[in-house]
């Protein structure tokens, strides 16, 4: 209940610090600036955090590759052993 409490006021601080009348804060340009500073940095990060999970999801292929081929090579093994053993 606090929590919902003070995300209100914090949303209506907002909107009252951007509103475009005399009795605001009138802070509209200045977020305006902050956002076209903002935006490049936010896309530096979102780009990174997409590079590192390429990367991650490229390791976890390869691993998954590698575990198949020893599986195949495990049920290849076992087929020979049990066709030597019916001999």
């Amino acid at each position: 209940m606090v929590a919902l409490i003070v995300g209100i006021i914090f949303i209506a601080f907002a909107v009252y610090s951007v509103l475009p009348v005399a009795w605001s804060l009138q802070w509209w340009p200045y977020v305006i600036d902050f956002l076209k500073g903002g935006v490049p940095i936010l896309a530096i990060f979102i780009g990174l955090i997409a590079v590192f999970i390429g990367i991650a999801d490229i390791k976890d292929r390869i691993e998954a590759k590698k575990e198949e081929a020893e599986e195949a090579a495990a049920e290849k093994e076992a087929d020979q052993k049990e066709s030597e053993s019916e001999n």
